[in-house]
């Protein structure tokens, strides 16, 4: 998942993913268990690396990262580098008004492990979301093509926290707001807007219908998510979220924590 996120991240601003450093950050591998951690993440990295043509050129390893004989969570953290002939191609996050928002990618409503989880039910369990390694590369190819050939105004790879999160970010890093349209009656809400199902992207661009005729065509999974309006947030069930509170509240947090 973290080879995964960086891969996205370059996909999203339009750039070809070329390689990746990696900072491995473990315990004790004396411990059986420890080692056995560090083993599986290689693994899922390696993967990963090769399904997505991806490769580790540099890196590093910590171990014995313990307090008091407390081990650390394994924690692999992943630095991604791509390529973009034209700099003028490239797109940010924010969002401007005027937009149909678009998401790319399957939602199932994966809550295990999720923001969602430990923040509003006060609960960390279940299994992380499951990584399809090769819809994670179809689906960002797809993207790539759709900003390189002039279709996106603004993209964000979805992430911790789900849908809605990147949606508020997309709009604290803009100037507009969102009106949103109503998920799948499939998947219930809640598992809609904050599960954290992998391979994702919401894109805003200028005509809905042109992308998801090259999803369809291209067997691509995509929905129309609403659209970019001034001001604020406004979601399915009629309720706002002012932009600004949202901004006010993400930019304290750093400052009032240093305090």
């Amino acid at each position: 998942q973290a080879v995964a996120e960086a891969w996205r991240n370059l996909t999203a601003v339009g750039a070809r993913p070329l390689a990746i450093t990696d900072n491995m950050n473990f315990a004790n591998p004396e411990k059986p268990e420890i080692m056995g951690q560090f083993a599986a993440a290689v693994r899922g990295m390696s993967a990963a690396c090769l399904a997505l043509d991806f490769p580790v050129v540099s890196g590093n390893v910590s171990l014995y990262n313990e307090t008091e004989g407390r081990p650390i969570l394994p924690t692999p953290a992943i630095g991604g580098l791509g390529v973009l002939e034209d700099a003028a191609q490239a797109v940010g996050l924010g969002l401007p008004p005027g937009l149909d928002l678009v998401l790319v990618g399957a939602t199932e409503g994966w809550l295990g492990q999720s923001l969602w989880l430990r923040e509003i039910a006060g609960r960390e369990e279940g299994p992380p979301p499951p990584v399809d390694l090769a819809a994670e590369r179809f689906n960002g190819d797809f993207v790539r093509g759709q900003i390189l050939s002039g279709h996106v105004r603004a993209c964000h790879d979805v992430s911790d926290g789900g849908l809605l999160v990147a949606v508020a970010e997309m709009a604290m890093a803009g100037d507009a707001g969102a009106r949103l349209l109503p998920g799948p009656a499939e998947v219930a809400a809640h598992a809609f807007w904050f599960g954290e199902d992998q391979g994702r992207y919401v894109l805003a661009v200028p005509d809905a219908a042109a992308v998801l005729q090259a999803a369809a065509f291209a067997g691509v999974p995509a929905m129309r998510l609403g659209e970019s309006v001034p001001g604020d947030l406004t979601l399915p069930d009629g309720s706002t979220m002012s932009v600004a509170a949202l901004r006010i509240a993400n930019q304290r947090f750093f400052r009032a924590w240093m305090d």
